[in-house]
């Protein structure tokens, strides 16, 4: 069988340098908000070019305590509207509601990415906010947004949760071209920890502040609760398998690049449709590799009774789950086609070769009238 993602074997690829680092936090004695929280802020603001980082518990609450602080600083009323695409993870939709505002929906160009010509329309005297999802690790078109939130007086808080050490087309880092941006740091991401965890990076001085400030239970100062808060913490030890993980990024994100240009040229079958392929000017780093087909269900079983485990990300678009069924009458024709056809093929830094060559194989083998 060849795995989606072997993540045992993926973190043993560390060792002995992540049970070194567990080890330090274990005598050190000091579990929380210590050395190791700092000093992976430090090193991941300074990877992304950021001035600020701040380590919390996951990606939602790094959305949420954005969108908090920004609704403090900006006054932004209960309801006031958020756009967020129809086709990412419930997170990104969550995260408005939590915060007490109203998500938009928007659906998603051809790559699952929100642009700002389908934006346009949905911009209402009540939007306060965009926000754009990277998702699988492909970065949106930051400079028609920007173009778009200026001419409309409106924030851009960035759903990077997948797309760890991308850049946009100008080459700085996927982060860095809003106001803030949040990370996951899920087991299962580029840049993963050993449990949950997130950040929220930002070069806004009195963000970061808030950031903080809401996530440290609503004090500044302890035992001052100035505002109602949470507790949202990057542990010492996720820190400090994140501070080891982080000078390799980028290496295994050229490793991911690398099978996914394998792929783009060799998978050739018309019952599949690859969404997009790696292109030197605004490249993906693959946090997951989609292809489309309308036999998606049929494909997915074959290549599993072949030994190939794939997975959906996602099946339901926004408005087709349960929790948001005050969308379910809007459609999104896009977003709708990739929860219905989407499939993601296994990709990650220690596929071999010969494996990719292998699913490759099985992949242009499928005909659908025989499954």
């Amino acid at each position: 069988m060849i795995p989606y993602l072997p993540l045992q074997a993926l973190n043993a690829a560390y060792e002995p340098m992540l049970s070194d680092a567990v080890q330090r936090v274990v005598q050190s004695g000091w579990y929380l908000n210590g050395k190791e929280l700092a000093a992976f802020e430090q090193e991941f603001a300074a990877y992304l070019g950021v001035a600020h980082c701040v380590g919390v518990g996951n990606g939602l609450d790094a959305l949420t305590l954005i969108l908090l602080a920004l609704r403090e600083m900006e006054g932004w009323e209960e309801g006031d509207e958020v756009i967020v695409p129809a086709m990412t993870f419930v997170a990104s939709a969550e995260a408005v509601v939590r915060a007490g505002l109203s998500p938009v929906l928007c659906d998603v160009d051809e790559a699952a990415l929100l642009n700002a010509a389908q934006i346009e329309p949905l911009v209402s005297p009540r939007t306060r906010a965009l926000l754009p999802v990277h998702l699988y690790g492909k970065a949106c078109d930051m400079n028609q947004l920007k173009v778009l939130a200026h001419r409309h007086g409106l924030r851009i808080v960035e759903d990077a949760a997948q797309a760890h050490g991308a850049t946009y087309a100008n080459g700085r880092r996927v982060g860095t071209g809003g106001d803030a941006a949040a990370f996951s740091f899920y087991p299962g991401k580029n840049l993963g920890a050993l449990g949950d965890g997130g950040a929220v990076v930002t070069d806004d001085a009195q963000l970061a502040a808030l950031v903080r400030e809401y996530a440290n239970y609503g004090a500044a100062r302890k035992y001052e609760h100035r505002v109602h808060g949470c507790n949202s913490r990057l542990d010492e030890l996720q820190a400090a398998v994140l501070r080891t993980k982080l000078p390799h990024l980028d290496a295994a994100n050229a490793r991911r690049q690398a099978l996914a240009q394998m792929y783009d040229a060799g998978i050739q079958n018309p019952a599949v449709h690859i969404p997009y392929i790696y292109k030197e000017d605004s490249p993906s780093v693959y946090h997951i590799y989609p292809i489309l087909s309308p036999h998606r269900d049929a494909l997915q079983s074959y290549l599993r009774n072949e030994g190939v485990e794939c997975l959906i990300h996602y099946p339901h678009a926004i408005h087709q789950q349960q929790a948001f069924s005050s969308l379910a009458q809007q459609h999104f024709p896009q977003a709708e086609r990739f929860a219905a056809q989407v499939l993601s093929l296994p990709l990650h830094p220690l596929l071999t070769d010969e494996e990719a060559h292998t699913i490759i194989r099985l992949v242009n083998a499928f005909r659908p009238e025989n499954h």
